[in-house]
């Protein structure tokens, strides 16, 4: 979607919409010089909106929970490769690797 049905969608002004991707919170794909905004922009702004209308976050605020949140999103792709890596292991690399997962798993435990 454009940039105006993305600020319809989201009720936002332009100005608005400009701070966000200027501070780095949203980066719109461009196509032959116009923003094209994704089905995860429009979600990263929803959070947005509720940040700072519901819960009073400020941009400082804003920029540290982005940055959390797209560190979760890295970490969450390292994860699915490695499971995907290690699924196509040999089986008993696989239980070399489950004892050694459920040992750490105890001693943290206690």
């Amino acid at each position: 979607m454009d940039d105006h049905e993305f600020r319809h969608h989201l009720k936002i002004e332009v100005t608005e919409l400009e701070l966000w991707i200027q501070e780095g919170w949203l980066q719109p794909q461009t196509h032959e010089d116009q923003r094209q905004f994704r089905d995860a922009d429009l979600a990263r702004a929803r959070l947005i909106l509720d940040l700072t209308n519901c819960m009073g976050v400020n941009d400082a605020g804003i920029d540290v929970i982005m940055d959390l949140v797209d560190q979760l999103h890295g970490l969450r792709m390292v994860m699915r490769d490695l499971i995907s890596a290690v699924g196509n292991e040999a089986p008993a690399v696989k239980q070399r690797l489950r004892a050694a997962l459920d040992k750490d798993f105890d001693a943290r435990s206690l």
